[in-house]
């Protein structure tokens, strides 16, 4: 590779949006493969993250300069969170219809969410630390990490949770509810955004407008009674 060429190539990692640009391109091209072939080991998400890591690994880009040239991203999380308003309100009428069921699936959803998996992780002999930060892993990464900081857990590993499960929900969350017979848009959408947060909710759109209407205020509220209640009961449990 010539002088120019090298000089042209460092320019080019080095750029202030170049992990903006790499993450927006991993993604798009792992949405592109998922639906031409519809794989669920291509879900757009868990292929991006990984597409993501190789290239950064290849390009020998430590992880503090990707986060400084991907933070249009975070940027951007704000106004893609408060358009999720809009499904919310073109399906309004039908989610004061079924109010009552949406409160009662949201309040034992979210409870059984968090008891089952610190439980599961208790049985399996995880530390204390390891189970206070997978007590919030059914609400977003941000909720999750404050919450988890309040509560003595670890934030980083409260990320990874939140990763882990959004992933799996969003890949076998719809497969599995198709073989329970549970089929109804608001139920399928309550159970991703309940269980797999933003990922679930970008599936639930992918399977239409009722179902992300619902999968988005189940994240919604999800979240919220995570930060008001969970620290709280951690307290008291203390």
């Amino acid at each position: 590779m010539s002088l120019d060429w090298q000089a042209a190539w460092q320019a080019l990692v080095g750029h202030p949006l170049f992990g903006f640009a790499l993450t927006l391109c991993a993604y798009q091209l792992s949405l592109a493969l998922y639906e031409k072939t519809r794989w669920v080991v291509l879900q757009p998400v868990l292929l991006s993250i990984i597409l993501v890591i190789a290239s950064l690994w290849a390009l020998g880009i430590g992880f503090d300069e990707y986060r400084a040239s991907s933070e249009l991203l975070t940027l951007l999380l704000g106004p893609t969170t408060v358009a999720l308003a809009v499904p919310l309100y073109l399906n309004l009428r039908r989610i004061r219809q079924l109010f009552w069921p949406v409160l009662l699936t949201l309040v034992c959803g979210g409870v059984a969410a968090t008891v089952f998996g610190v439980g599961l992780g208790w049985m399996l002999g995880a530390e204390e630390g390891v189970l206070r930060s997978m007590a919030a892993k059914s609400a977003t990464t941000p909720i999750a990490m404050l919450v988890t900081e309040q509560i003595g857990g670890i934030a980083a590993l409260a990320a990874v949770f939140v990763m882990v499960t959004g992933v799996l929900g969003g890949i076998f969350g719809p497969e599995l509810l198709r073989l329970l017979g549970v089929t109804h848009p608001a139920a399928v959408g309550m159970a991703l955004g309940i269980n797999a947060h933003a990922v679930g909710t970008s599936r639930a759109l992918g399977e239409g407008e009722e179902c992300g209407a619902f999968s988005a205020l189940a994240m919604s509220l999800t979240g919220a009674c995570i930060a008001l209640f969970l620290p709280l009961a951690a307290a008291l449990i203390s």
